[in-house]
């Protein structure tokens, strides 16, 4: 075999190769969308459970053992 026959054999493997590689990148990117999908809509549901359980959306701001609001509430 010629050296251009050997590498148009190995061209012609290679491409298979590389459309093998493609179709793997092309299922990993759709499980990434379905995973992102998923992950915004529990975020969501989470953030809906958070706002029913304190609807005034004061989310964040609690502080364990504040002195001010112990004092506030009476505790102290």
């Amino acid at each position: 075999m010629s050296l251009g026959r050997l590498t148009e054999l190995y061209q012609f493997v290679w491409t298979f190769e590389s459309h093998a590689q493609q179709r793997l990148a092309w299922r990993d990117a759709a499980e990434a969308r379905i995973a992102r999908a998923r992950a915004e809509a529990l975020a969501a549901a989470q953030l809906r459970a958070m706002l029913d359980a304190n609807p005034s959306g004061q989310l964040g701001h609690a502080a364990l053992n504040d002195p001010d609001n112990l004092k506030e509430s009476g505790l102290l």
